[in-house]
């Protein structure tokens, strides 16, 4: 694994029609968070070391859904994809094989378009592993509270308990 601090960004929405996003956590991205010729079997391995449960392998849906009870870290272990993140009003981002993101529960996302190869290890935190599927359209009534109320991990997924993730959102 890379732990190429440089190559951290973070982003902050607001809400969007599509989804209510997180007002207090940033979505962080590390662009070559892990070298392409690791194993997906070691990327969900080391996820599990550090803590995160409920790991998948899949793409990310053509529509715009969010989790308003878990947070969500989605690692490029295949191909790569233009995603829109934050609903309409959001940000169009292109991650690669590689690359890794945390989106914070509320936060919208959507797949814009793939590579045949395009794949994710999807996973959550201790305790989040049971991540609801809201989707654009779906009533608020609570949602705000539920976002606010998911308590932030104690590790990064890939990089345990001091990487960009705990130094992004305070640990």
């Amino acid at each position: 694994m890379s732990d190429d601090r440089h190559a951290v960004t973070t982003l902050v929405f607001a809400a969007d029609p599509a989804a209510p996003n997180n007002p207090d956590l940033p979505v962080v991205i590390v662009r070559a968070a892990i070298s392409r010729d690791l194993p997906v079997s070691e990327v969900q391995a080391t996820v599990r070391r550090n803590g995160w449960g409920g790991a998948w392998l899949y793409g990310v849906f053509p529509y715009h859904h969010y989790h308003s009870n878990a947070h969500e870290a989605l690692i490029c272990v295949g191909g790569e994809a233009d995603l829109l993140l934050g609903g309409e009003g959001g940000e169009r981002i292109t991650v690669r094989h590689g690359d890794a993101l945390v989106l914070p529960a509320g936060t919208g996302h959507k797949c814009l378009s793939s590579s045949r190869d395009f794949l994710v290890c999807g996973c959550y935190p201790p305790g989040q592993e049971d991540a609801d599927l809201k989707r654009e359209g779906d009533p608020r009534d609570g949602v705000a509270a539920a976002v606010a109320s998911v308590t932030r991990p104690q590790t990064d997924p890939l990089f345990g308990a001091t990487g960009p993730l705990v130094e992004a959102w305070g640990g």
